[in-house]
Order: structure tokens, then sequence, then C-alpha cells
């Protein structure tokens, strides 16, 4: 009796079979590339504004400059998620499908995440005008603009890989960072606490799938075997929106109040501003 002979298949597509939320889970490049990140990651997880969050350290303009800096990513991100919806194709392509239901899903949540944002802003003593049509710092709305770029230009992955993997995921860790004590949420009056906090304590859930569910989707797409140069393209695009949310929370903690001529409202300068100032 002869051997069996058998045709031998080899596919490099990934299906995920451990836990979702263990990075055991995804194939040896993305668990590589996640810990090249880390370092870069934590820098914007720990910054130091955050930790003056949570300590209710930050004067009136440094969380007025955050939140209407940060305010056009919250209000775009449903709309970087339709750009990527546009680059799907049903049935046709690894991850696409999941990335269909992913997306279709979470852009009614973030639009309810924007109207979470105004509710903090607004306890917080920023307005709804100056939060929608004040005049935006150059170096804080970098990040959207980074972030409309990558969904408009970039491929699947690597457009989910700048906004929803890394900003989602590293926001989820900062949040978590600033409701760690309820010295910042004590700092709301009773009557407005929780509409204060909805925002931050929705990001800072430990139980947060979002990321997770990106970073699948993201390895779906790619295989478990992709090219270097797709590799380095994703890298970058994970590192650059850290790089760009770094710079704008460098920017919110160097705002400072100065008074100029009397009557006149106090403007919000970087530093080296104020010295050519004076």
């Amino acid at each position: 009796m002869q051997p069996e002979t058998r045709s031998v298949f080899v596919s490099d597509d990934f299906i995920r079979e451990g836990e979702l939320t263990d990075i055991r889970s995804y194939p040896a490049w993305a668990q590589d590339l996640v810990e090249s990140c880390a370092e870069t990651r934590e820098r914007v997880a720990s910054h130091e504004l955050f930790h003056r969050m949570r300590d209710n350290e930050l004067d009136a303009n440094q969380i007025s400059t955050f939140l209407v800096g940060v305010w056009p990513v919250i209000e775009q991100f449903p709309q970087y998620m339709a750009q990527n919806l546009l680059k799907l194709q049903y049935g046709r392509a690894r991850g696409h499908d999941l990335a269909r239901r992913y997306l279709i899903r979470n852009i009614r949540v973030e639009q309810n995440h924007a109207d979470h944002w105004v509710e903090w802003a607004v306890a917080s003593g920023v307005s709804r005008d100056e939060l929608l049509y004040g005049e935006v710092p150059t170096e804080t709305h970098a990040l959207s603009h980074w972030c409309w770029h990558t969904c408009e230009r970039d491929t699947l992955a690597a457009a989910m890989a700048a906004t929803n993997y890394s900003i989602e995921g590293v926001t989820g860790d900062w949040s978590a960072l600033v409701c760690s004590s309820d010295v910042y949420e004590q700092s709301f009056p009773l009557e407005v606490r929780a509409k204060a906090m909805k925002w931050l304590k929705l990001h800072a859930k430990y139980d947060d799938t979002h990321p997770w569910e990106a970073l699948e989707i993201i390895c779906s797409i790619m295989g478990t075997d992709p090219t270097q140069r797709g590799v380095s393209l994703i890298r970058s695009r994970v590192l650059k929106s850290y790089e760009y949310m770094r710079l704008t929370l460098d920017y919110s903690l160097n705002a400072e109040q100065v008074a100029t001529i009397p009557g006149q409202l106090l403007s919000l300068v970087y530093p080296e501003e104020r010295k050519r100032a004076a």
C-alpha cells in the first residue's frame, strides 16, 4: 500500500484563536511592533499634563487649550472611520468584513462621545461657542490634520493603525490615569459632575476592546507574514500618531495666562511668544 499523497496548502491568513486582549494571540510581527512602539506610547499615556489633570493642578488656560485643541479630533473621528469604510470590498479581501462591522458599529459610538466631550468642556468653563468656533492653535490642530490625511490617503490597515488602534488605545491609558483618583472628579460641582466625567470614564474602562478589535482587523488584513515594507508602514503610522498627540499635550501644558492691554481678555501664548511679546 503506497503512502497517502496529500496536497498541502500553506496560507499566511491570520485567524485569531486566543483571547482578544492578549497580545500573544497575534502574529509575531504584531507583537514586535507593539513592543517597539511601547516607549513612545508611554510618553503620551503618562504625560505630565494628565498627572496634573488627575491632581486638579491645571489652570484654566491649560485645560481650555487642551479641550479646544483636541476637539477637532473628537468631532471628526466618525468621519475618519467613514473614509475607511469607502476602502472596503465585501467578501473579497481579508479583514474587510470584520472592518465593515467594526466601523459601522462604532461611528455612532464616536458621535455620542463628541456630545460627552462638549459636556466636559462646558463644565470646565469652556463655552460651546468657544469649543465649536474658537481658534485652534496650529500645534494642536496638527493631530486632526494628520488623522484626516492618513484616513484619506493610506491603506485601510495603516489608517486604522493610526486612529482606531493607536489613538483610541493610548486614550484609554491616559483616561485611566486621570480617573485613578477622584480628585479631578470632585473638582466639579455635584450637579454637573456626572456629565463632566462621562467621556473620561467611558474611555477609562479597562474592558474597552475597541483598540484590540482594530489590531485584530489590521492583522487579518496583513496576515501572519507581511512584507517588511508593509510592517514599516504600519509602525510609522502608529508612531506618528503618538508624536502628534505628544505635540498637542506639550503645547497645552505650556499654555500660560498673559495679561495684555488692560481691559482685554487674557491670551493663550507659548512661552517663547511671551518672551518676544515682552
